[in-house]
């Protein structure tokens, strides 16, 4: 796109007053950067994703205070984590720290542990056992 045609679409990046860095052709045919405000479609699917990280957030919040999954798998959604991704951040195979989501499994977990995921997740182990 021409530098001039770059979206300044009103959007999350104007309210947190801050430019996304975008190529562009200037009027000499080569590329360049140009600052961009936004771009609707863009803004669209950045809210729709943030969205969704929200309601994983607070379906895994009340899946903890129903007693149905460990606040591992609450942390790991609120610090926008998958599965093998806490997995290698704390050294454990996938399959053990799924098991750790079991709330029976989680009561078992020893202080050395539990202070691997209280490290990953920059909170002390007592945050890590009680959610608020």
């Amino acid at each position: 796109m021409k530098k001039e045609e770059v979206p300044q679409d009103k959007g999350l990046l104007e309210t947190a007053q801050t430019k996304e860095l975008t190529y562009a052709v200037d009027e000499n045919g080569e590329y360049t950067t140009e600052l961009s405000s936004g771009w609707d479609p863009k803004t669209i699917a950045l809210s729709n994703a943030i969205k969704d990280i929200e309601e994983r957030v607070a379906n895994a919040k009340e899946r903890v205070q129903k007693n149905e999954t460990s606040p591992i798998e609450y942390y790991m959604e609120l610090h926008k984590m998958d599965l093998p991704i806490l997995s290698s951040y704390v050294g454990l195979w996938q399959w053990r720290v799924k098991r750790h989501f079991k709330p029976k499994n989680f009561q078992k977990i020893n202080q050395k542990t539990l202070q691997k995921y209280a490290d990953v997740f920059d909170i002390s182990i007592e945050e890590l056992k009680h959610i608020s």
